[in-house]
């Protein structure tokens, strides 16, 4: 396991977040996901997703990135099973939701007001990076997939999620084409014979209440870097 006492110290806005200094600012949404937000009083069910308990939770803690933590349930969920977690996401308002939750639940999670391609991170940094229905664009340089994979320490695993069984064509009529994201295949064509690699196309999930209840199945990568 990484050892966090290594792990740079990332500095902290007046509101307490952890954010990252000398960075180029990029386009990562952080308006239109903070008016998502805004729009009800809480978007997620509160509860860890299936995929995360079912694949981490017979694991010895260790170090966490959390990508696209939204209202912070999973990461959370960690920090209560001894992980050290930092948790990133594009929208001030989940953050602001997530401390919330993690100081109501006595555990304590590095939150970072950041997107993937511009988080200060530690290469090959964390035990567990865990991406679930991330809104990861592909880029001419699948700068997503490689800086999810290269943020896994060695013996590390990596987790990717996404919904399975997408109607492309109502997507599209909302403005939202499933193409033009990264999903767990994508990651998954990436990775070499120094990962071993679980690929599950369709596993079903069970979310009874927040924005993800209409999905009843999850394409699911779970890869341990091998060295």
């Amino acid at each position: 396991m990484t050892d966090p006492s290594t792990q740079p110290e990332l500095d902290r806005d007046p509101l307490g977040r952890l954010q990252n200094s000398g960075l180029a600012p990029v386009d990562r949404g952080d308006a239109e996901w903070d008016e998502r937000y805004a729009g009800a009083e809480q978007v997620w069910s509160g509860e860890p997703n299936d995929s995360l308990v079912a694949e981490v939770g017979h694991l010895g803690p260790g170090t966490a990135l959390d990508v696209g933590c939204g209202e912070g349930a999973d990461a959370i969920w960690l920090a209560g099973r001894g992980w050290q977690v930092t948790a990133i996401d594009v929208s001030a308002i989940a953050l602001q939701r997530a401390a919330a939750a993690a100081e109501r639940s006595h555990v304590d999670v590095h939150w970072v007001h950041a997107g993937l391609l511009d988080a200060s991170l530690p290469p090959a940094g964390f035990d567990l990076v865990s991406a679930h229905y991330p809104g990861l664009l592909h880029t001419p340089t699948q700068a997503a997939e490689h800086r999810l994979m290269g943020a896994v320490a060695p013996r590390g695993h990596l987790l990717v999620v996404h919904h399975a069984d997408v109607d492309t064509e109502e997507a599209k009529a909302h403005g939202f084409d499933p193409a033009d994201y990264v999903s767990p295949g994508d990651v998954s064509s990436l990775l070499d014979e120094t990962w071993q690699v679980t690929f599950e196309p369709r596993r079903p999930r069970h979310v009874e209440a927040g924005a993800g209840a209409g999905h009843s199945h999850d394409v699911v990568l779970h890869a341990r870097r091998l060295s």
